[in-house]
């Protein structure tokens, strides 16, 4: 077949079509030559057109094909040296996914083809396979990149007013009986106005996607009957997973995608992409070639040192891309571009983060990776969230990141969970979570929401089976149970599992009711997983991430909605007062003109606690003042705001507690309008005088506020006195 072939040129690297043809570029530094071959359908199993591409500049090889447009299938293949001790594997038996493809056309589908190196063979990788795998891999698709945003915005919603919630794509809608049922489990399922009106109606300011980038199924996931289900095995850092999409239509998932963020941004709801760019589904030497691996193996991961035949493993994949190289660093720059500036996007949750800053082996927080996106006018303007933890030696660096940075914030999880489930824990950590974790990251000038508040994520139990079971039950995930966490910092309430014991029902109520009004009162940003809410249980599995099935769905016909009314009102209460999201630091000082701290923290006798009360291990109550009469915010629409006053009672005792309120000082009549032992959220009327007897019912919490009259003359005070936004 004939068809004009221009030179092209070096940029942008992928496929790109400028409405009258596509230009093709590849970055293969160590390669000899490389081929681009196109393909009628996707039925197709060898390419009807194979071109050389001749043009070489720099590293890039490019060229263009005025007769080609958006629907065409392609791939690569790429010549060079199979010298996997040396740290290539060049084979042009392999068809090789683009890098840059914005769209795939499939799944892999499993086979021995998909190998460097002849399956079963006594040499393992240093055997050399020739059979071809362009059967087996699906295609990369030209798109058509013009899209009418109909002047889409980014509702830029700062972090002290955000509420984040993690979500799969497909997991959220499967089961909803009011979505129609050909869009469930899709884009277009989580744009339906019944997904929207929910999230609206909970209170969620942005939604954070589990991996949406191509990912692959592995293989021996694939053998078991099982798949990866969470995502977190990515091929194509650019396209938005087929699987995810409603139409069967080449290239449609791209405009989806974006019909579905477009929704989110009409209804003030922001979209976070959770991203992988730490390894790749290539897994480790002995692993298919499905892309990098065959493009330049060595110009895309960390190989060791003394034999390069081997990869540098810190994620427990297989391997590590090597973020220090030019040529990695660029493509998850320009994906994050990508990402912003075409699909819309509102921020990122990089998974591993640590793994981004290692230079070399230790952990970088300067790394070049850093000042690339602190420098990068773009990505530097979005929400950049790290799970700041690998698997390798000091990976783990929550607390370590970067101004511009928030983070998981892993010893809040751990802290929170302990003091509920009765472990002995230090009251000064406790406060030091609950107000921000400022040791960790006030010495760099960063604020409260520099900390992402979470008590579950997708990893893990969810909060039902937080308070449900004591022990992990992963049976089902084909691994003898010996996979997910075993330290999981729970407790069954008395019983591993489902019971009918009433007593430990409501005990188990009373403590997710705990968990999630400490979260929700807590300085920073709050994290909720979806279907916490509706009391989601995935039978004890604390390692899901094979299951795509009941076990991960949410089931809404299921759902817990007593205890949803009491999360919407919970989040009501927090999004309303600026004294439980403030911006800044509190200062434990008196607000210069009221005479008051901004906050204080009192025994249940009523006296101020002091230093040496922080440090004792068994203590488990205490009660504490939040001034929001010297707290000068700003509201939604850049109203100041003078909150009320607030004070908040913990008891983790096992028996009830007799608490007294504090002096006159702080307040003359409080209403109570949280009782964790009732599910009560809003005042119920009864007014409580300074220094009344309070009983606290065991394992609670109450919130009361103050009705003191605010005068005028109180927000002038604060607003000359410049007190904490």
């Amino acid at each position: 077949m004939s068809i004009p072939i221009y030179p092209g040129n070096p940029y942008p690297l992928g496929a790109t079509w400028d409405g009258e043809g596509v230009n093709f570029a590849l970055y293969a530094d160590n390669a000899t030559g490389v081929e681009l071959c196109l393909f009628d359908d996707i039925t197709s199993e060898q390419e009807s057109v194979k071109i050389k591409m001749v043009e070489r500049t720099h590293q890039i090889w490019h060229t263009y094909l005025p007769e080609v447009g958006p629907g065409q299938l392609y791939g690569f293949r790429v010549q060079g040296p199979y010298e996997p001790e040396n740290g290539h594997r060049f084979n042009d038996n392999k068809l090789l996914l683009d890098p840059y493809a914005k769209a795939i056309s499939g799944a892999v589908e499993w086979h021995d083809s998909l190998f460097g190196y002849k399956v079963g063979d006594p040499k393992e990788d240093l055997s050399f396979s020739e059979t071809d795998s362009a059967p087996f891999i699906p295609k990369a698709v030209v798109i058509d990149p013009n899209y009418d945003w109909e002047g889409d915005k980014p509702p830029k919603t700062p972090y002290f007013r955000s509420i984040i919630y993690e979500t799969h794509v497909k997991g959220f809608t499967y089961l909803h009986p009011d979505i129609p049922e050909e869009i469930r489990g899709t884009y277009a399922g989580l744009a339906h106005p019944v997904t929207i009106k929910y999230l609206q109606e909970l209170g969620i300011t942005a939604i954070e996607l589990m991996p949406v980038h191509h990912f692959i199924k592995d293989r021996h996931l694939a053998e078991k009957g099982l798949t990866n289900y969470w995502g977190y095995n990515s091929i194509g850092f650019f396209a938005p997973d087929v699987r995810y999409s409603s139409s069967g239509t080449l290239g449609e998932q791209v405009v989806e995608f974006k019909n579905m963020v477009k929704a989110f941004h009409k209804a003030g709801i922001e979209v976070i992409l959770d991203v992988v760019y730490n390894h790749t589904a290539e897994g480790n030497h002995l692993g298919p070639t499905l892309s990098f691996k065959g493009i330049d193996n060595a110009s895309y991961y960390r190989l060791t040192e003394d034999n390069k035949r081997f990869y540098m493993d810190y994620t427990g994949t297989g391997n590590t891309l090597n973020s220090s190289l030019p040529s990695v660093l660029r493509l998850i720059m320009d994906s994050l571009r990508y990402w912003i500036l075409e699909m819309h996007v509102d921020g990122f949750r990089f998974d591993l983060a640590s793994t981004l800053a290692r230079e070399l082996h230790e952990v970088d927080r300067l790394g070049s990776f850093f000042d690339i996106i602190h420098q990068d006018p773009v990505i530097s303007q979005v929400k950049l969230i790290a799970e700041p933890w690998d698997i390798g030696e000091g990976g783990y660096q929550v607390g370590n990141f970067p101004p511009g940075w928030t983070e998981w914030n892993g010893k809040y999880r751990d802290c929170m969970r302990d003091y509920w489930r009765g472990e002995n824990s230090m009251l000064a950590e406790f406060a030091d979570r609950f107000t921000g974790s400022s040791d960790l990251y006030q010495d760099d000038y960063r604020r409260p929401t520099a900390s992402i508040n979470f008590i579950t994520a997708h990893d893990g139990f969810t909060l039902n089976d937080l308070v449900s079971y004591n022990e992990k039950h992963n049976e089902a995930n084909g691994e003898n149970n010996q996979d997910g966490e075993s330290h999981n910092r729970s407790w069954n309430c008395g019983a591993e599992g489902p019971t009918d014991d009433k007593a430990i029902v409501e005990l188990r109520q009373r403590q997710k009711r705990n968990l999630l009004t400490t979260l929700f009162l807590s300085q920073g940003v709050p994290m909720l997983v979806a279907g916490d809410e509706i009391s989601r249980t995935q039978q004890g599995n604390n390692n899901a991430y094979c299951q795509d099935n009941e076990i991960s769905w949410l089931n809404w016909e299921k759902a817990d909605n007593e205890f949803l009314d009491f999360t919407r009102k919970l989040i009501a209460l927090r999004k309303k007062h600026p004294v439980f999201c403030r911006r800044r630091w509190f200062q434990g000082m008196p607000i210069k003109g009221l005479g008051v701290e901004d906050i204080a923290w009192f025994l249940p006798d009523g006296t101020e606690m002091t230093d040496e009360h922080w440090n004792h291990d068994h203590a488990k109550s205490l009660g504490i003042y939040m001034n929001g009469h010297g707290l000068r915010s700003v509201g939604p629409k850049g109203e100041q705001m003078i909150d009320d006053d607030f004070y908040v009672i913990f008891n983790a005792h096992h028996e009830p507690l007799k608490y007294k309120l504090p002096s006159e000082k702080y307040g003359t009549k409080w209403i109570k309008v949280i009782d964790t032992t009732t599910g009560q959220v809003g005042e119920n009327g009864k007014a409580y005088s300074a220094g009344k007897m309070l009983e606290v019912g065991p394992r609670s919490i109450i919130l009361l506020h103050s009705k003191t009259e605010k005068k005028p003359k109180v927000a002038e005070m604060a607003r000359k006195s410049g007190a904490p936004i």
